[in-house]
């Protein structure tokens, strides 16, 4: 995606919301919660110069320092009328699904800084943005980086053999950072594999047929580990897995897409019997536009 290769991103039912309360205070006090009501993160940050006065995470509040810098350079009014701020974050995932903590947070301070959350994503990261534009979707996108130039659009994906997909976490988290500057220092050839890997990403998203689905996703991971001069990750750990399995995101870690006609019984036996106790089909992993119209009607 980085190099102009077509992503299909879906967000997931799983997200992370922020509240925000003005005081009297002069600084921003941050708290950030996990999904079990729990403080993981907490940080005094100055809003003369965005230095942390106090944190219990050097990194972690580096990092948010950045982003209200960046949001700042995007809206010089932004954090100046008011003295300070409570700001509290709750994610709803634990935090080692690598579901997008990082990116749901630069959406939600964009929309507190009312500022564009991709431009913001671009002042503070290398990544290509598609999991921030998905933060703000209620459907499945389509997602390039061409040029400098950002398409995405919201689609529709809703084959028939969604009953066939499942959600493996496999127990570890993944850098995203490392991640690109790995594929950056190590892959050849990126723009052609990038072509490569749109075609395949149409062809998935054109089929209806699940063999058909399957294929292609069998040649898109066949030709990242090639490339990447990595093993899959059935080659790796799911070698006797009756279907097949897509690497997520960043190599390595966090969630794999698994793909087969097994019951769903017997797909969650496979995948505990070997350690994975979070295995989640298609339904209940991807969030859908009708999600909202349903809570509306409550």
């Amino acid at each position: 995606v980085l190099d102009g290769a077509l992503a299909l991103a879906i967000p997931t039912r799983y997200g992370q919301k922020m509240k925000v309360k003005k005081t009297s205070k002069s600084d921003l006090y941050w708290y950030s919660y996990d999904h079990k009501g729990e403080e993981w993160f907490r940080a005094q940050i100055s809003l003369m110069d965005f230095s942390a006065i106090k944190t219990t995470d050097e990194f972690k509040a580096a990092y948010l320092q950045k982003l209200l810098k960046g949001a700042v350079r995007l809206n010089s009014e932004f954090l100046s009328k008011w003295n300070g701020f409570d700001v509290k974050t709750y994610l709803e995932f634990p935090r080692d699904w690598g579901l997008g903590s990082s990116s749901t947070l630069t959406y939600l301070l964009a929309q507190w800084a009312d500022v564009n959350p991709l431009l913001l994503h671009f002042e503070v990261s290398e990544g290509s943005g598609y999991d921030v534009a998905c933060a703000g979707a209620d459907s499945p996108i389509q997602y390039s980086l061409q040029d400098d130039t950002i398409n995405y659009s919201e689609i529709d994906f809703e084959p028939p053999f969604i009953d066939k997909l499942y959600f493996v976490h496999l127990n570890r988290k993944a850098s995203s950072p490392a991640a690109v500057e790995y594929y950056f220092k190590n892959v050849k050839g990126r723009k052609s594999l990038a072509a490569k890997l749109t075609e395949i990403t149409e062809q998935m998203l054109g089929t209806r047929s699940f063999k058909s689905f399957c294929e292609s996703v069998k040649t898109h991971e066949e030709l990242l580990a090639e490339n990447l001069k990595m093993k899959s990750v059935r080659q790796e750990l799911f070698q006797d897995f009756k279907g097949v399995v897509k690497s997520l995101g960043a190599w390595g870690g966090d969630f794999v897409m698994a793909c087969s006609d097994e019951s769903p019984d017997n797909i969650k036996s496979y995948f505990r019997s070997k350690g994975y106790e979070t295995v989640m089909g298609f339904n209940e992993m991807i969030y859908f536009e009708q999600d909202v119209r349903k809570l509306s009607e409550v």
